[in-house]
């Protein structure tokens, strides 16, 4: 006997009793980022990989250990993309988007990387995600923060934490480098492989350690925040005005350095503490030189992007209710002049309703096995077309989650019925 074929590990089947979730989810997110005046950008899946290494940087876990790489038959290296900013650029540079022009731009889909599977970390992992373009003022990053508190509103999340920081200029990141590596030096003996190979390449990824044993080194090590450059302080100064007269709560955690070599200046994250170690459902800041990097014309940027199955487990854990998608009514067609015209009418009726949820049983059987489907199909009423209803122009309508009578009415006086009694709302 055959072995059963698994899905990658990893990589997970969204199933259609969770798929209504993921709809309303995806539903809600669209409509916010659509009201903002953002627009849809759809990126391919692979890219060339030194998109990712030139973009994320070569000194970084996404690009060192996690990415899908692969060599085509041209001999061309391609990677799975692994975030979607980089692929946004990209196109963004490719297609003339960018260049003395502002752009609000949002993402959403599949992301890979081939890291350690967890509750809320895996190796294919869905995103959404906006981009602004061509606006340099901290109004900008107060608005993409903005975006995320409301939507944590709409879906009816609590307990999300706004963590910021900012990483400054690239000439005060360079200054405050130097300050790291010699400091990170001083304590050598003490660091993990990772961080010493990290030490002369890229010392402010030591802070992002997720290492406990490092703790004590790291909550010592000198702050970015006393390098700052004015520019540099006068703009985060901006943004913490900015949420303050939005009354936005946020922490300040001068430990925040992103993962991501192309932030400077603002950079913050969206945590929660109900989710164990994989707490963050948001991040994100500002990448202004990344335009420049990847080939293009220097650009101000600034964007987030949102971990969709971590939003998911966030509202599982919180309870929040999603609409139904059950169907409202499950047609049942008795014998085969009803089954005939009971697809003529189902048609009828969602051409008069376009939000009505209608499921029509298709496989005949008998009317006790029907009502069993009617009944597992979770719909509000069961309809019901025999021969008698069908002669007489009739049809039969049965609460199935209430205590209502069941009643036979014309199918004339139908339309109006679910007008009033399963459309109301």
């Amino acid at each position: 006997m055959a072995k059963n074929i698994q899905s990658v590990r990893g990589m997970h089947d969204i199933l259609p009793s969770q798929s209504s979730t993921w709809q309303y989810l995806e539903a809600t997110i669209r409509s916010l980022f659509n009201s903002y005046g953002y627009h849809e950008l759809r990126t391919p899946i692979i890219e060339p990989t030194e998109l990712f290494s030139r973009g994320i940087g070569e000194i970084t876990d996404i690009v060192e250990k996690e990415m899908y790489t692969f060599s085509d038959r041209n001999g061309d290296s391609l990677s799975m993309r692994p975030e979607g900013t980089a692929s946004c650029v990209r196109a963004g540079i490719q297609h003339g988007l960018l260049h003395n022009q502002q752009q609000r731009i949002w993402y959403t889909g599949p992301m890979f990387r081939h890291e350690r599977p967890q509750k809320g970390r895996y190796r294919q992992f869905y995103q959404a995600g906006l981009e602004t373009y061509g606006v340099a003022t901290p109004d900008i990053d107060a608005e993409v923060i903005a975006i995320g508190a409301r939507l944590w509103k709409q879906l009816g999340l609590k307990n999300i934490q706004l963590q910021l920081n900012t990483l400054g200029s690239d000439k005060a990141r360079q200054t405050y480098r130097k300050v790291l590596i010699d400091y990170f030096s001083a304590h050598q003996d003490l660091l993990d492989d990772d961080s010493k190979r990290r030490l002369h390449k890229n010392p402010l990824r030591i802070l992002d350690s997720k290492n406990t044993d490092l703790k004590e080194i790291i909550e010592s090590a000198p702050t970015l925040m006393d390098y700052l450059d004015n520019e540099s302080k006068e703009h985060f100064d901006g943004v913490k005005v900015r949420l303050d007269s939005l009354k936005i709560d946020y922490y300040i955690n001068p430990r925040l350095v992103r993962g991501i070599d192309y932030y400077n200046r603002t950079v913050f994250e969206w945590v929660t503490e109900e989710l164990g170690a994989q707490g963050t459902v948001c991040a994100g800041g500002r990448y202004d030189g990344l335009v420049k990097q990847l080939g293009g014309r220097h650009t101000p940027a600034c964007g987030f992007g949102i971990g969709l199955e971590r939003l998911i487990l966030l509202m599982e854990a919180q309870a929040i209710h999603t609409p139904s998608q059950r169907p409202h009514i499950y047609l049942i067609m008795a014998g085969e002049t009803a089954q005939i015209a009971g697809i003529k009418l189902a048609e009828s009726l969602r051409d008069n309703h376009d939000t009505l949820k209608l499921q029509s049983n298709v496989s005949a059987g008998s009317f006790k096995a029907q009502i069993k489907r009617a009944d597992k199909s979770g719909a509000e009423y069961a309809f019901i077309l025999g021969e008698s209803e069908v002669s007489e122009n009739n049809i039969t309508i049965k609460p199935l989650r209430s205590e209502k009578e069941q009643i036979t009415i014309s199918q004339e006086q139908l339309n109006d019925y679910i007008k009033k009694n399963i459309l109301k709302d």
